[in-house]
């Protein structure tokens, strides 16, 4: 039996989601909390599997209970709850937390479930409480050490220094590592700002690479450049992009 606690200083929001929730086999309420205060404590009382959490609470925030329960030896699965907000939702996805948008979708909130089935079946153990970690410490300027990749039922860290090059790929995003390349569903753009630029360039719209794998820039056509990585991988390079790689590669010009 799953057990959950629905946090949430709105009455309204705490009744939509418990009866949601309440069709749902095999899962149970353990606690229906208005305050991450109140919440505090029926955790200790009754430890919880699952954690809907509401984000913005007044007089204290869900984020400051989520990092309290990120310390833990076996954190719970926490699900965001919270209103729209596009960057807010940009950093779940990038630390491969689960949220749901208020006012909460039927299908959303079974592919949250299925999602957190798979997780306690697989005991995410480490690698959750560091995604957890990451995203409760993090500042959204903040450059990032490690991705957290979600797979089916588990969370995969993957280093940040280990990441060769970049690709952007439809709704993914490619992370070319030495021996195998990991699809981490977010977009190009918003990893982009979470890598540092004395160790990443962009090169291409579709494309950012690790400075120290800059090899050997190429003209292939009316103002077309190939460029070659240390890696042996080829990529196109933008002509926006290309003054910056050659000073990177320490040339004025080919």
């Amino acid at each position: 039996m799953t057990g959950y606690v629905i946090v949430d200083d709105e009455a309204p929001g705490r009744a939509n989601l418990r009866l949601a929730l309440q069709a749902v086999p095999g899962w149970r309420l353990l606690a229906e909390c208005d305050s991450a205060a109140a919440a505090r404590s029926a955790l200790v009382q009754t430890p919880a599997d699952v954690v809907f959490l509401d984000i913005q609470m007044p007089r204290e925030s869900g984020l400051e209970l989520a990092r309290e329960l990120s310390r833990l030896p076996q954190p719970p699965l926490i699900i965001f709850v919270t209103a729209y907000n596009t960057h807010a939702v940009d950093a779940f996805e990038v630390h491969a937390l689960d949220y749901l948008l208020k006012p909460i979708d039927d299908r959303r909130l079974a592919q949250a479930i299925e999602r957190a089935n798979a997780m306690l079946a697989s005991r995410h153990g480490d690698s959750y409480r560091a995604a957890l970690q990451g995203y409760t410490t993090a500042s959204h300027t903040q450059y990032m050490d490690s991705f957290s990749i979600r797979s089916v039922g588990y969370i995969e860290q993957v280093r940040v220094r280990d990441v060769l090059w970049l690709h952007a790929a439809g709704n993914y995003v490619e992370l070319h590592l030495a021996a195998r390349t990991v699809l981490h569903r977010v977009p190009l753009s918003r990893l982009e700002q979470l890598l540092r630029p004395e160790e990443f360039l962009r090169v291409h719209r579709t494309a950012i690479v690790r400075r120290d794998q800059l090899l050997r820039l190429a003209v292939v056509g009316d103002g077309r450049y190939q460029l070659t990585l240390a890696c042996g991988a080829q990529l196109p390079a933008s002509a926006r992009y290309v003054q910056e790689l050659k000073a990177s590669l320490g040339f004025a010009g080919q």
